[in-house]
């Protein structure tokens, strides 16, 4: 099949959140953010329902008060995946949320007031085994540090870092993970080479503020690739002004593609020229759209011309290579059968189903023996 990943991952500390493992050995998870009013409880509990059923390890739900806390436990109540509070400043938002079944808090210690008021946290956290996420990003660096820096910069993001870490190496408490998130894509990267080497927690990877569907997929590709080459990251978000279940799309993509995680099909597809003998675009379009259900690791191959096609379909688990006769479909390496134009999505997409369940078995039974 394709070639392996190469990728060494930073040794890290392990945490949970909640039933997810974060860092260590356990698998890059993928997590989105609620845009809803959190007090809208059932509009949250949907939201968070179809980030679930979209692959989302870990959803995020802003907190900004307490009524919101009160909403955020009935919304823990109605739903199965991990979530993680985002607060800020008001402590007693957090002791709320510990009570209501949180499964991590966010929250920067240095910024909920008097070392009372962080210790109480904190202590709260440890109690119930509660994770808390330091999460530094450009826009709200503390003012000293933007009097001292005169702007943004990589060393003023791990400088805000280290100083929540401290406090928290202070109360002797281990079980977190940081971010140091920007919207510009160098910064970011620099900022996270720097502190991946100064501290063991797991590192939160994001481009904050990405931008739009198209714009912000392409930034958070080439800001969090860079750095998932490096081995650094344990836990990713992609942050798009879209519907956040795009973010989960596009974080399962990209782990795809440096194969850190395998979910659904990948696909191979060609762009498509004069010599395709279908419809190469329609046909990926549509095949997309009725296999989002998928969730058994598949590589596809759709080329539409035998100059490429009969090499990548051998590679895949099933591939069709355009232009032979009648497009000859191969499976697991070997020529299977032919397809006619006529029927060419059907026919596919049947037989993508088909290896989906056969290896879904298969990897039962290899749990089985295990």
């Amino acid at each position: 099949m394709f070639y392996q990943s190469p990728i060494k991952r930073r040794r890290s500390r392990q945490i949970m959140v909640g039933k997810v493992a974060v860092g260590g050995d356990a698998p890059i998870s993928v997590q989105s953010m609620t845009n809803t009013e959190t007090t809208d409880v059932a509009a949250t509990v949907e939201q968070i329902q179809r980030l679930e059923n979209a692959g989302a390890d870990i959803v995020r739900v802003s907190v900004p008060s307490l009524d919101a806390a009160e909403a955020f436990g009935k919304i823990r109540a109605q739903v199965e995946v991990p979530l993680v509070a985002d607060i800020h400043f008001d402590y007693r938002i957090a002791l709320r949320v510990a009570d209501l079944g949180v499964d991590c808090l966010r929250i920067n210690p240095g910024n909920i007031g008097r070392e009372k008021r962080i210790r109480a946290v904190v202590d709260k956290a440890r109690d119930l085994g509660i994770p808390i996420r330091i999460g530094v990003n450009a826009g709200s660096l503390e003012k000293d540090l933007q009097k001292k820096y005169g702007e943004p910069t990589p060393a003023a993001l791990v400088e805000s870092a280290l100083r929540h870490v401290a406090i928290l190496d202070d109360l002797d408490f281990r079980d977190f993970k940081v971010s140091v998130k920007a919207s510009d894509v160098f910064m970011a990267v620099a900022a996270y080479r720097e502190l991946a080497g100064q501290i063991e927690q797991p590192l939160h990877l994001g481009i904050t503020e990405a931008g739009g569907l198209r714009s912000g997929t392409v930034k958070s590709a080439v800001g969090l690739g860079a750095l998932l080459m490096d081995g650094i990251g344990d836990t990713l978000r992609i942050s798009l002004a879209a519907d956040p279940v795009e973010e989960v799309k596009v974080g399962w993509d990209l782990l795809k593609s440096l194969k850190l995680r395998s979910k659904g099909i990948n696909f191979i597809a060609c762009p498509s020229c004069s010599r395709q003998n279908f419809d190469v675009i329609q046909t990926m379009n549509e095949l997309e759209t009725r296999l989002e259900d998928v969730t058994t690791a598949l590589d596809v191959a759709v080329i539409g011309c035998v100059v490429n096609g009969p090499g990548e379909a051998k590679e895949a688990d099933i591939g069709l290579a355009g232009g032979t006769p009648n497009n000859l479909i191969y499976i697991d390496g070997e020529p299977s059968q032919k397809l006619k134009k006529e029927s060419l999505v059907d026919d596919l997409e049947r037989l993508i189903r088909e290896k989906a369940a056969v290896k879904a078995e298969q990897q039962k039974d290899l749990i089985a023996k295990a």
